[in-house]
């Protein structure tokens, strides 16, 4: 059994009782792009993102994440990532209370998104809702969670206490698990894996970074595997995986290889990177036709070890099926051998 997954699954025996000795478990993808195929709305360049289709189309956010499941999914994540309270409160005129409970709906929306896919597939084993834990500097509106650059400037004690009611609100929504994503720099990973076994002790979840583009580093230029090993050491019987996300495909074999030798508990790695292509404000995402597709990278680090994978920005739900695809026959090649 993938480490760490027993205890992520316990709510869920359908996922769990499924699970080999080497499950790969199989995210969704970049939930603001599959969201595009069913708004006419401008997503990208949003104050809120697509959070902001919570309050404004939430049938739209359902619809999305059932195209994920039908895609092959076995979680779906929360549309959560640019959510926060003072946000919300900011740009949709809703009070302190009515902010909180449009987090908490989020999950409500995904746990609806499970119940119609399970209707219509009775057979399926039911899957995963996961709350999406973007980082304080997705809250800026500046691109920091690309460079943590907010680390040198804002109190850990700042960036903890608005963390606490999204997470509280997540939970009480029903999430499973908790996707902690995108984190930048250290001193927020090492307090978020702190405040999970401080004040949430009952739950479980992965913990992600993002990257420099030096394909060594964390966004705000700590070591990446140095960084990681020491925030899933803190807390291993809580972090079902981490890894790395929203990063172009190509950094990720030399940011994982080797990175458990040595070892006696091995991290286990989760890995759900952007389509590669390039944001730029004024033209939009460009440069989609230079890069690889992500399902060609995923049997050399299935080899490395990774047992989450998935995809982030610019990936839809087709992408998710190749994964899944990719996947399989990994796990098919490697049960001849």
């Amino acid at each position: 059994m993938a480490p760490g997954i027993v205890s992520s699954t316990e709510s869920n025996p359908e996922l769990s009782g499924a699970m080999s000795s080497r499950e790969i478990i199989v995210l969704d993808g970049g939930f603001a792009t599959q969201l595009s195929c069913h708004v006419s709305q401008p997503i990208d360049g949003d104050v809120l993102w697509s959070a902001r289709f919570l309050a404004t189309d939430p049938e739209a956010v359902i619809d999305t994440h059932v195209d994920f499941l039908r895609a092959g999914a076995d979680l779906i994540i929360t549309n959560t990532y640019q959510a926060s309270i003072d946000l919300f409160m900011k740009h949709l005129n809703l009070s302190e209370k009515e902010s909180y409970n449009l987090i908490k709906k989020a999950a409500e929306l995904a746990h609806t998104a499970v119940t119609r896919y399970m209707e219509e597939f009775p057979g399926s084993r039911k899957p995963l809702v996961v709350g999406s834990v973007g980082p304080y500097g997705a809250s800026l509106h500046d691109g920091s969670e690309y460079n943590g650059s907010y680390a040198a400037t804002t109190p850990i004690e700042t960036i903890r206490a608005w963390h606490i009611p999204r997470i509280d609100a997540l939970i009480e929504g029903g999430v499973e698990l908790l996707a902690i994503e995108t984190i930048p720099c250290r001193a927020e990973a090492e307090m978020l894996v702190k405040l999970l076994k401080d004040k949430y002790p009952q739950m479980r979840a992965w913990l992600s970074f993002s990257i420099s583009q030096d394909g060594k580093s964390i966004a705000y230029g700590e070591p990446f595997q140095e960084t990681a090993r020491y925030c899933y050491d803190l807390n291993p019987e809580q972090l079902v995986a981490i890894g790395i996300n929203c990063t172009a495909p190509k950094h990720i074999e030399s940011l994982i290889f080797g990175i458990n030798q040595g070892r006696s508990n091995s991290l286990p790695l989760i890995v759900y990177p952007n389509s590669g292509e390039s944001y730029i404000v004024e033209m939009g995402w460009i440069n989609r036709d230079k890069c690889e597709p992500v399902e060609t990278y995923i049997p050399s680090w299935l080899d490395l070890g990774v047992t989450w994978v998935g995809g982030c920005c610019r990936t839809y739900a087709i992408d998710v099926t190749r994964i899944r695809r990719e996947v399989q026959k990994w796990k098919q090649s490697h049960l001849c051998k």
